[in-house]
């Protein structure tokens, strides 16, 4: 058998704690403070927290006083003592801090039998509102503060006048609310409890009953001493027990409302006769409150009784002296800081401690039934599952078996899943099995995923198997329409939503199928995301709107849409195809298939080509470069009978936005066999044209219009021998076309002759007519001809003559310019070396390029008078342009350096006499020179413009003075001026 350790046990804490004082009175504790009182007047502190004890004496060494109560609040520091004796009582008050305690004066004769703290406002520094209970039936109210040294104040705030009996026990509570605190205060006498509430300060609650009665509650009944304990759990009163002489009246405590003095709830009486073992009924002398006990004191024992089940469960036995025994213990203390229990006797203070109180509570409430109570008081799943299992078994018993089931699906440990399952199998209660099954799954750890699948699986046959059940009960539509077939099927469809992770996919869908439910397995497909089966059972159900809507979730492959996409179009064109406008990752190409044989049904004249419609949404809003869709499209306007569509479709330039982008994306030698096939002469006409056959264009469309011919013939713009064949083209059909007599036919083809703007004359459509015209009739257009053509004939002479007098003045200038000279100062400098460019005795003939006359250098004069060294303009240019001409110049000056020779005798001769005979007009037979050649190729690169005042100087506005490269030369040059002397930087001359 399992021992069990008992849950309160008894210590002796302190032998003679009297300390020699007299014998021990009373004794209150707080905190692990225990303060007691003896018989000749002394208070006795022990504070075990801190180790600490002294005793004060209160009577003043007058030895016939003694300690008749004494009062600790819940946190060990205030305390309150009332002495009696010789007639006379004082109540005191005494700080854990002050060395002495203060007598309060105004309480002087009365003798205070009870206290209530304020347990929620009360601090160390202040006791806030007390009230203390007197022998004579009043209530006075106290407050002291721990730095005045003295009483705030001392009030008298009620008095029982109906019953005068003396106040035993008092106890108060507080709670906030939006209209301030409100207080709770329950008082006892040894016959009556009495409730107190209000708001504002326990003075004003008193006062609120001078006007209205008091509400209490009597039981009549004889006992030594009345007691009145309330359980404090997380600093608030829970339940609360009165002794009285009837019995324990007990109860909870419910302090957040404000429902008047009704703050008890569940009250009970517990009889001592249930205390007795059958022999005289013995009314306790004291009682202690805990959670789930009260500890009464009979004679020298203490029984401890279970609350909720009223049995006793244990007796405590205390290890007194000899002495001490003949008078027993004498009360009870209750810590409800520390938790702890206290009891005494005339010497010495015992320690009742608490381990584990509510350990069997859980059973207590079971064998009351009351299940929500066990299971809030089980500490481990081993008892959850005796509480359900007898919640199940107490259901089964009653046939409530939906509930049973619930409980059933609960236990883990007490009952196998089998032998549950069995249980409703062999009444046949396939529902309550279900709901067994679907409860277990809630409880089933997450993790065990094999049996999650096999409990789902056999749920969804259950499911299945009632639905069916249904059906053969009554197949009519009203009974498929009635609210449990209905229920039902929506409550499987929930279930498949919620198991769709768990349910093994194949296996479902063949229970599925084997059942029949076809709606039940589309929609599990659909959850399982196989839309090709949900959208292969709406087609075949003819519902294209669904299956459309199912191909538009985000998660369905785009490939659905094309595999699917031939029976849609066939089942409703007009829903396809808006869905496919919707979506812009589509590719059309991929649906061409589907569209072409929706294009092969016949279709009515007035009906919209849904197809016509689509592949226009791709072209011009989607911007579709495809040839395939482009040439699907102009096959479907090709079969219309109406070709405008057509036309302006192959006059629309559907490359326009890009650059360099074709005009059209079909094929043209596709489109004009389409067209010649389907007779659509007018849209062969534009793609001949498009493909630049204009011969074939205009023959064509001389066949549908000679309008269009006209127009085709004119396109021709940059070919003028082309323009003109195919205006003779039109002019030919013109003619030979032409109905009436030969004088109106004339007239009419001169006519035509003006529409040409003169590309054609008479003489080139005269092969057109007939052999027998008369010349007559052409007389007026013939004359008009030869007027032209005299005008045109006058025009060329003017022309020849204005050219005669052109090269009549280009001798003039060729004879001018041998003559042409320019004037050079002595002292004209170099415009970049600032020499002068005619050194002393020299002869100042000039000569042409670089021949020098003489000891002078070759050198430039330009019309402008500025004047430069060849080499230095050289220099000068090569500098200042770009580097590809600085790299000719210097090739031209490295090609006369080595074919530097004298020049051969008779070259400048026959340059001069080729020079004459120009300027004679004579055809003249030059030699020229390969030196001359490059010569003159450095002269136009260097002398083209003088550079200072032509585009070279420009251009070298925007260059800096220093380039990047020559830096390194101004840094030098700063280094040579300082060492020089030189203070300035480089001045630039331009």
């Amino acid at each position: 058998m399992e021992f069990k350790r008992q849950v309160f046990t008894v210590d002796l804490l302190e032998r003679y704690a009297a300390k020699g004082h007299g014998v021990i009175t009373c004794m209150a504790s707080g905190n692990d403070v225990i303060v007691l009182g003896t018989s000749t007047g002394w208070l006795i502190r022990h504070d075990f927290g801190v180790g600490d004890s002294y005793d004060i004496d209160l009577s003043a060494g007058r030895g016939d006083q003694s300690i008749h109560k004494v009062f600790v609040d819940p946190g060990g520091s205030h305390c309150i003592a009332n002495v009696v004796g010789n007639g006379a009582s004082e109540t005191y008050y005494m700080h854990a801090k002050w060395p002495k305690p203060r007598v309060l004066t105004k309480l002087k004769g009365l003798v205070v039998n009870t206290v209530a703290w304020n347990r929620q406002q009360i601090t160390e520094a202040s006791t806030r509102e007390v009230i203390l209970g007197t022998d004579n039936g009043q209530l006075h109210e106290v407050a002291v503060d721990e730095k005045d040294k003295r009483e705030k104040y001392v009030k008298f705030i009620f008095e029982l006048s109906e019953l005068p009996e003396a106040f035993k026990g008092l106890q108060m509570e507080t709670a906030s609310f939006n209209n301030g605190t409100r207080y709770y205060i329950m008082a006892v006498t040894p016959t009556r409890l009495y409730s107190f509430t209000g708001t504002g300060s326990p003075e004003a609650v008193f006062a609120s009953y001078a006007d209205r009665a008091v509400h209490f509650m009597e039981l009549p009944g004889d006992i030594p001493n009345s007691e009145l304990h309330f359980f404090i759990k997380q600093r608030r009163a829970v339940h609360f027990a009165w002794l009285s002489g009837a019995g324990i009246y007990h109860g909870g405590l419910n302090f957040g409302t404000q429902r008047g003095e009704n703050f008890v709830e569940n009250k009970a009486l517990l009889d001592y006769s249930k205390l007795s073992d059958g022999g005289e009924v013995v009314k306790p002398s004291s009682i202690a409150l805990s959670e789930f006990h009260f500890l009464l004191l009979i004679g020298n024992r203490v029984k401890v009784v279970n609350r909720i089940s009223e049995q006793i469960v244990e007796e405590l036995y205390f290890d007194q002296t000899s002495e001490s025994a003949s008078k027993g213990i004498l009360g009870l203390s209750i810590d409800a800081s520390a938790g702890l229990f206290y009891a005494y006797d005339e010497n010495s203070i015992f320690q009742v401690s608490v381990t584990d109180e509510g350990r069997d509570m859980w059973k207590v409430y079971l064998d009351l039934k009351e299940y929500a109570a066990a299971l809030a008081n089980c500490s481990d799943p081993y008892q959850r599952d005796q509480v359900y299992l007898e919640q199940a078994e107490a259901a089964f018993s009653a046939r409530d078996f939906f509930r049973a089931a619930s409980f059933f699906a609960k236990i883990n440990y007490a009952l196998s899943f089998e032998e549950i399952t069995l249980k409703f199998i062999g009444i046949g209660e396939q529902d309550a099995l279900r709901t067994f099954l679907l409860r277990k799954l809630d409880n089933i750890v997450k993790d065990d995923k094999f049996q999650i699948m096999m409990i789902s699986t056999w749920a969804t046959e259950l499911y299945l198997d009632k639905i069916n059940r249904l059906l053969l009960e009554d197949d009519s539509p009203e009974k498929r329409s009635n609210s449990e077939y209905q229920s039902i099927v929506m409550e499987f469809r929930a279930f498949l939503s919620d198991s769709k992770d768990v349910l093994d996919e194949a296996t479902t869908m063949k229970l599925l199928e084997s059942y029949g439910r076809v709606d039940e397995l589309v929609y599990f497909a659909s959850l399982k995301e196989q839309y090709e089966i949900v959208i292969h059972h709406y087609i075949q159900q003819g519902e294209a709107k669904r299956a459309l809507d199912v191909l538009q979730k985000p998660g369905v492959s785009v490939d659905l849409q094309y595999k699917f996409a031939p029976d849609l179009i066939m089942l409703d064109a007009y829903e396809t195809v808006e869905s496919w406008m919707t979506r812009k990752d589509l590719n059309p190409r991929k649906l061409i298939p589907a569209m072409m044989s929706y294009s092969s049904e016949p279709h009515a004249k007035n009906e919209t080509h849904e197809v016509i419609k689509y592949l226009e949404f791709c072209v011009h809003r989607l911007q579709n470069e495809d040839p395939g869709v482009h040439n699907l499209l102009l096959s479907l306007y090709a079969k219309k009978e109406d070709e405008s569509a057509l036309l302006r479709f192959l006059q629309c330039k559907f490359g326009k936005g890009r650059s360099n982008g074709p005009d059209f994306f079909y094929d043209p030698k596709y489109a004009l066999r389409l067209c010649l096939k389907e007779k659509r002469m007018r849209a062969c006409v534009h793609i001949y044209s498009m493909m630049f056959m204009h011969e074939e264009a205009v023959a064509l469309a001389l066949q549908v219009d000679p309008e269009l011919a006209m127009a085709e013939a004119d396109k021709v713009e940059d070919d003028e021998d082309l323009r003109k064949k195919l205006w003779l083209m039109v002019a030919k059909h013109v003619v030979e076309q032409e109905k009436g007599t030969k004088r109106d036919n004339i007239r009419k083809a001169i006519a035509f002759l003006k529409e040409t703007d003169g590309l054609l004359k008479i003489e080139d459509i005269l092969p057109f007519f007939p052999d027998f015209a008369l010349i007559d009739d052409f007389k007026e257009a013939i004359c008009s001809s030869l007027e032209d053509y005299n005008q045109q004939i006058e025009k060329l002479k003017e022309e020849m003559n204005d050219a005669t007098h052109g090269a009549d003045n280009i001798r003039n200038d060729i004879s001018a310019l041998a003559q042409r000279y320019t004037v050079v100062d002595r002292d004209e400098e170099c415009g970049v070396c600032k020499k002068v460019i005619l050194p002393s005795g020299a002869d100042y003939r000039m000569a042409r390029g670089y021949t020098t006359i003489g000891p002078m250098a070759p050198f430039y004069v330009f019309p402008c008078g500025h004047a430069f060294h060849a080499q230095c303009l050289v220099a000068h240019v090569t500098k200042c342009t770009n580097r590809n001409q600085a790299e000719h110049i210097l090739d031209l000056q490295k090609q006369l350096t080595l074919m530097s020779v004298e020049p051969k005798e008779g070259v400048n001769g026959g340059l001069n006499g080729a020079l004459n005979g120009a300027l004679n007009g004579d055809d003249v037979v030059t030699s020229v020179t390969p030196i001359d050649k490059i010569r003159s190729q450095l002269d136009d690169a260097i002398a083209s413009e003088c550079p200072f005042c032509g585009d070279l100087m420009i251009s070298e506005i925007s260059k800096p003075f220093v380039l990047p490269e020559e830096s390194y030369l101004v840094s030098s040059w700063e280094i040579m001026s300082k060492n020089v002397g030189i203070e300035k930087g480089i001045s630039f001359v331009v």
